[in-house]
């Protein structure tokens, strides 16, 4: 298992613990969009949030609720679904290799998360938002503290003389 060396490592192990637990939370949401048809969502969304928009009707929370959920049709909950069920499964995959030390996966974290860096800065240029900007930044700071493991790591790996061999 991960064993953190210092506090940027313990950092580490939060902030991939905190992307598994998003990638968790992804695959359920997917399975849940392709399970509940777009007019159950509408219900509840409008179900979920009449108390709060009959307190304030310009809720911010509340309002694009409403207007994702009025949006949904067929084809944009499978491409939803599909996009939720791909990054749940890439994201609990590769941290779940990265906590069990797999070497492999350190560079696949990566790689993949340059790439939805990429994606996130196309979508804040076309719509700019706070929480899109959040992720974004902690998505960057991901990539940097694995980085820095992954270099870690195969430093102490070369470190480490290999088992067996005499020092003669």
């Amino acid at each position: 298992m991960f064993h953190p060396s210092d506090r940027l490592g313990r950092l580490f192990e939060i902030a991939i613990i905190a992307k598994g637990l998003n990638g968790v939370v992804e695959l359920i949401g997917g399975v849940l969009l392709l399970l509940v048809s777009p007019g159950m969502i509408n219900h509840a969304v409008i179900a979920f949030t009449r108390a709060e928009l009959s307190e304030d009707p310009k809720d911010f929370v509340a309002t694009h609720l409403l207007q994702t959920a009025d949006g949904l049709t067929g084809k944009a909950v499978l491409f939803g679904a599909a996009y939720l069920l791909l990054h749940g499964v890439v994201k609990v995959v590769l941290v779940g290799a990265i906590l069990l030390n797999k070497q492999w996966a350190y560079p696949w974290m990566i790689a993949v998360l340059i790439l939805f860096v990429a994606y996130q800065l196309y979508r804040i240029v076309l719509n700019p938002g706070a929480g899109m900007i959040a992720l974004t930044i902690f998505d960057i700071l991901i990539i940097a503290l694995t980085w820095r493991e992954w270099r870690h790591r195969q430093h102490r790996l070369i470190a480490t003389p290999l088992q067996g061999q005499s020092s003669s």
